[in-house]
């Protein structure tokens, strides 16, 4: 059983589509294993975003994840990475194979509705920036 990180970003929530990406996940499989909704602020986003510090993106990206509320969970299942990564499809819309998440909601490369770890050193780091131990059922 592996565990992953899924953010439902400001856009998705504001779009109404945190029932539409749980379901996508939770058809193919996957389980919520914990689940909240926050908002967080530059100053935390800019900590979870830390590995894209020198990127030119990173200040519109964490301007981006605090500017409303996101739902965060801990997502589990036989390689939940790369099903999740699936499901959302690639990072750019345009990109992503038809049926994605992505494809089907994302306006563009920063707006692009979800968040999932891409590794498993990444899912660790991730999971424990937004939940305790005691959370995760």
């Amino acid at each position: 059983m592996q565990r992953t990180l899924v953010i439902i970003k400001p856009d998705g929530v504001q779009k109404n589509l945190i029932g539409e990406v749980i379901g996508r996940l939770e058809k193919r499989g996957l389980r919520i294993a914990a689940l909240k909704k926050i908002k967080i602020s530059k100053e935390q986003a800019k900590g979870f975003y830390i590995v894209h510090k020198d990127k030119p993106f990173y200040d519109s990206l964490t301007d981006f994840m605090s500017e409303g509320p996101i739902v965060v969970m801990v997502v589990e299942g036989k390689d939940a990475i790369l099903e999740v990564r699936d499901i959302m499809g690639a990072t750019n819309p345009a990109e992503a194979k038809e049926g994605t998440i992505r494809r089907d909601f994302a306006e563009n490369i920063e707006r692009n509705i979800v968040h999932g770890s891409d590794k498993p050193e990444s899912a660790g780091f991730e999971i424990s920036y937004f939940f305790s131990q005691i959370e995760i059922l």
